[in-house]
């Protein structure tokens, strides 16, 4: 029998058990993971209204049930948690699959003040992340900035764009769906450096965008005239042939009156944060202009300000170091050979990863499918030599002697029921619990 550790139960570790219990009919697979919910990002980074996104959970949620397969929430690995050594003594191979944790940072002056903040704390918060924190994003603001042109910038663009009465159907936290609610801002600008052929958001998603029905999207004709791929847009790429065609559309609409506006903006370099009563009160940017040598942008010297009491940068993810693994700070990776984590260059036996961690923060969900599986191949190619090492039948006892509280499925399935009991007490559907004690509260209630 191989005993397997799951570190992560977002799609690469979900996938990661999936292909191990395919392709090997002895392996047994723990999925463990430091929140008490599973789902990764399905859960706290897609958008609450994506609902046909949001509902991969149940294929991963078939994974999660399968009788080789069994989740163990609330356990925390590396510093204040289980060691990775221990948890390698426990388990014949463990693989880490713990994603991209934070966010670039843009390194300009002025980005720490007081109402600039990561796309990646709005989304935890608007998504009942337990670590989120309600810094009052949209309390005192009328203008948002959004910095970065990708799938993420489009969600937060779009959830600030949003009416109450698309909102409520949603899972979103109650206290982000007040908020959001009351909040005044009119005018979100999401603005990108380079030009819209080298955008990175999906067509999909920007299209969204001119659906929402309280609000009207502006494209400056202009700045898309700036990109050299714009007259001609036949010898791009389909995908990005078909946001230069979306954009140019909106960019001959005209103008309808609306209680929100959504600026798209293209060739501006932000270059500092200005500060208004001790809070950002505008960006400055500097207008650049591609070299029409392969998407290399120069600058211009000339600069726009743009008023904004609400800054979310949204530049990429980056992951972080997981004390006891060895961490390329480069590239925000663990070094690895097909998955086979290298220390100091040597392949570190029964020692995977998968998903971001291993490749960086690239591709779309399915695209941790096939990275699952090398790693998967690679970690059955050494089954021989790993199941030789003596494993005790049952980690979980260990596991809580080392300190941890595994929330088991059933737990989960009791945090489920909460928020399906809290969303009917509120007049709308499921309603996440948006902090640690009410989650514990509730997979306790269960028993772990």
């Amino acid at each position: 029998m191989l005993r397997v550790a799951v570190v992560g139960s977002g799609p690469s570790g979900c996938y990661t058990a999936q292909s191990l219990v395919q392709l090997d009919p002895a392996v047994y697979v723990d999925v463990l993971d430091r929140l008490p919910c599973p789902y990764g990002l399905v859960r706290y980074g897609v958008a609450p209204d994506h609902e046909k996104i949001k509902s991969l959970q149940n294929n991963l949620r078939t994974i999660l049930e399968h009788e080789r397969v069994r989740f163990l929430g609330g356990v925390r690995i590396g510093a204040g948690g289980v060691p990775v050594a221990r948890l390698r003594e426990l388990y014949h191979a463990v693989v880490y699959c713990v994603g991209a944790a934070t966010d670039r940072h843009l390194g300009i002056p002025g980005e720490d003040l007081p109402g600039s903040f990561s796309a990646t704390q709005f989304v935890s918060w608007y998504s009942a992340h337990p670590d989120a924190v309600d810094d009052g994003f949209v309390r005192a603001a009328r203008s948002a900035v959004v910095i970065g042109v990708g799938n993420v910038a489009v969600d937060v663009t779009r959830m600030l764009a949003r009416g109450a009465a698309e909102l409520s159907p949603t899972d979103m936290p109650q206290p982000a769906l007040d908020a959001l609610t009351a909040s005044r801002v009119a005018d979100v600008h999401m603005v990108g450096r380079r030009g819209p052929s080298q955008a990175r958001f999906t067509t999909k998603e920007l299209r969204e965008l001119g659906g929402l029905p309280e609000a009207q999207v502006g494209v400056r004709p202009e700045e898309l005239a700036l990109d050299p791929a714009y007259l001609d847009p036949t010898a791009l790429p389909a995908a990005q042939r078909r946001n230069v065609e979306v954009l140019r559309d909106w960019a001959q609409a005209s103008q309808t009156a609306s209680a929100r506006r959504i600026h798209l903006r293209f060739f501006l370099r932000p270059v500092e944060l200005l500060a208004e009563a001790g809070r950002v009160g505008a960006v400055r940017f500097e207008r650049t202009l591609p070299d029409g040598l392969g998407g290399v942008i120069t600058g211009t010297g000339q600069y726009e300000e743009i008023e904004a009491q609400l800054v979310l940068r949204s530049v990429g993810y980056r992951g972080v170091p997981l004390e006891g693994l060895p961490f390329d700070a480069d590239h925000g990776t663990v070094p690895h050979l097909a998955g086979r984590v290298l220390r100091e260059g040597v392949v570190a036996p029964g020692e995977y990863v998968a998903g971001w961690i291993k490749r960086g923060p690239t591709g779309v969900i399915g695209t941790n499918r096939p990275c699952a599986k090398e790693t998967v191949t690679s970690l059955l190619e050494d089954a021989d030599l790993l199941v030789r090492e003596e494993r005790q039948a049952d980690p979980l006892e260990a596991l809580r002697a080392e300190g941890a509280e595994p929330v088991e499925w059933s737990g989960w399935q009791s945090i489920e029921r909460a928020e399906a009991a809290l969303g009917a007490s509120l007049g709308r559907t499921v309603v996440k619990l948006p902090d640690w004690q009410s989650l514990m509260s509730a997979a306790r209630s269960q028993g772990f």
